[in-house]
């Protein structure tokens, strides 16, 4: 009997659902934040994911699996999108999809890459580019709920331009600390120069690997094996890196 229960809820949350574009913000020149209206949207813990389908008039149809990045609301929910150079799914989402609009939506999936506010230990984000989305829902419970659990993120852009929810971030929230690593161009008056994630960076600006944090990593296949390769190098064991990485899917 147990077993058929589980069995049945786990079908009834991943069902596909007809879900309504309510809103669409700017993120930066390429990535909007598109909040969807889905009723009996069942919940989601911070760093899951969802299923998005769109279906064409001719019966064509396609996916692609986005990063959910708002703390539970109901029965909404926010996916933030990145435009795909010569992408299928995420330049009409980002850039067509217009309020009143309607897609499918199935989730919400992923039961390793998520923060649980039962979690008392420190915990390091360290985002690569959109990698910061499921960082973002994670962020953002931590202060729904006024956890005192002490976050760092370190977040990694080409520039300026690139930052998703910048405004929010410099905000900050009581025991989170934000770190912009830039790439390519930093804003003037910036000490740190332009370039990659180093080692230095994580002990700086992270946590010492005696603290024992949750690390979360997320972005690019290549930033993500770097990033997990330096914190291991610093001494934190592997069980507490959790990854999540994205790659060329079609976009």
């Amino acid at each position: 009997m147990a077993r058929a229960a589980v069995s049945g809820r786990l079908a009834a949350r991943l069902r596909w659902q007809a879900a309504a574009l309510v809103e669409r913000r700017e993120e930066s020149p390429t990535a909007r934040t598109l909040v969807f209206d889905l009723p009996g949207w069942a919940g989601h813990l911070p760093g899951q994911h969802v299923d998005v389908r769109l279906t064409a008039e001719d019966g064509y149809s396609t996916q692609r699996s986005y990063s959910i990045a708002s703390a539970p609301d109901a029965d909404r929910v926010e996916l933030t999108v990145q435009r795909v150079p010569d992408g299928e799914v995420s330049p009409y989402l980002a850039d067509d999809l217009r309020v009143g609009d309607a897609v499918e939506i199935r989730g919400p999936v992923g039961g390793w890459f998520v923060w649980r506010p039962e979690q008392a230990e420190p915990v390091l984000l360290v985002a690569g580019g959109s990698g910061v989305v499921p960082l973002m829902s994670m962020i953002r419970v931590r202060d729904m709920i006024g956890s005192r659990v002490p976050f760092r993120l370190l977040y990694s852009v080409r520039d300026p331009a690139d930052r998703l929810y910048g405004p929010e971030l410099d905000r900050g929230a009581p025991g989170l600390d934000t770190t912009w690593v830039y790439t390519r161009g930093t804003p003037d008056g910036w000490t740190r120069p332009a370039g990659r994630l180093t080692p230095d960076d994580l002990v700086r600006w992270g946590w010492p690997a005696d603290f024992e944090p949750t690390c979360y990593v997320c972005g690019p296949t290549g930033f993500v094996e770097a990033a997990a390769g330096m914190l291991v190098a610093l001494g934190h064991h592997p069980d507490r890196i959790r990854t999540e990485r994205f790659g060329p899917s079609g976009g």
